[in-house]
């Protein structure tokens, strides 16, 4: 876990979590439609965010070779890219889908690109924030597939394929993703067995936190870990439309467009 964001500042604003949004997926005629709406909602927010938050899973795939980044979402990078300009802080998280983030964003953007969950201290609140894949006890699948794929000597043979053909395998194997086959029912609320619930009961025990915010489950939730600590997931993008809004007191998973 990195080191504690100690205080940040509001200033009468709020701050706005999302994630999920699998830009790429499934298509480039869907994907370009999200993005879109994507835009529409950042612009919508601008005014009242003391940050943006994009916890992971931005990209349906991404991967910075030495001086190669995969083409498209212009629109998305220039908005965020007009946000910063702005002076308004956005932090992004690597997913499982988009672990292979460098330094592209910080250099370019000012954008600070984590790879874990980080605390944040608002208002005297103490929350947790992360995109969620590998953690507790049960997504056996991709804490397998994040250890292959976080492994350097893995990372080094994939930048000796031609970007051409690598990116395009990479696409190849996000097309088995749960985003492009919502038919394999993955996403269903798995009750007492929510695995990222019972993480946060589990840190909940040792250290106290007012909000666990996670994504990947690409299920909007609020559950109650403790009697003054709640998990939110922050859902997803391509049917859901879902983030969650913090004033420092109340935070509020919203749906855009409604």
């Amino acid at each position: 876990m990195q080191s504690p964001i100690l205080d940040f500042p509001l200033h009468g604003k709020k701050l706005f979590f999302a994630s999920d949004f699998h830009l790429g997926a499934p298509n480039h005629q869907e994907s370009k439609l999200r993005e879109k709406r994507i835009i529409s909602w950042l612009e919508e927010i601008a005014e009242e965010a003391a940050a943006i938050f994009l916890v992971g899973d931005i990209f349906d795939f991404w991967f910075e070779y030495g001086e190669v980044i995969p083409k498209g979402f212009i629109p998305f990078v220039s908005k965020i890219s007009q946000l910063r300009d702005r002076g308004i802080p956005i932090l992004f998280f690597t997913g499982n889908h988009d672990l292979w983030m460098k330094d592209y964003f910080t250099q370019e953007l000012s954008i600070p690109v984590y790879s874990h969950p980080i605390e944040l201290s608002v208002n005297g609140k103490k929350l947790l924030v992360g995109h969620g894949d590998g953690l507790g006890p049960g997504d056996q699948t991709y804490k397998l597939l994040k250890r292959v794929f976080s492994n350097p000597f893995a990372q080094w043979l994939f930048r000796w394929l031609h970007p051409d053909l690598g990116i395009r395998l990479a696409k190849a194997w996000s097309g088995h993703s749960r985003i492009t086959n919502v038919s394999k029912n993955e996403n269903h609320f798995l009750g007492d067995d929510e695995w990222l619930w019972q993480y946060c009961k589990e840190i909940e025990k040792s250290v106290h936190y007012d909000l666990y915010i996670f994504g990947h489950r690409h299920l909007p939730l609020q559950l109650e870990v403790g009697s003054n600590s709640t998990y939110f997931n922050l859902g997803e993008w391509v049917s859901q439309n879902t983030y969650l809004e913090f004033d420092g007191k109340q935070a509020r998973l919203l749906t855009f467009g409604k």
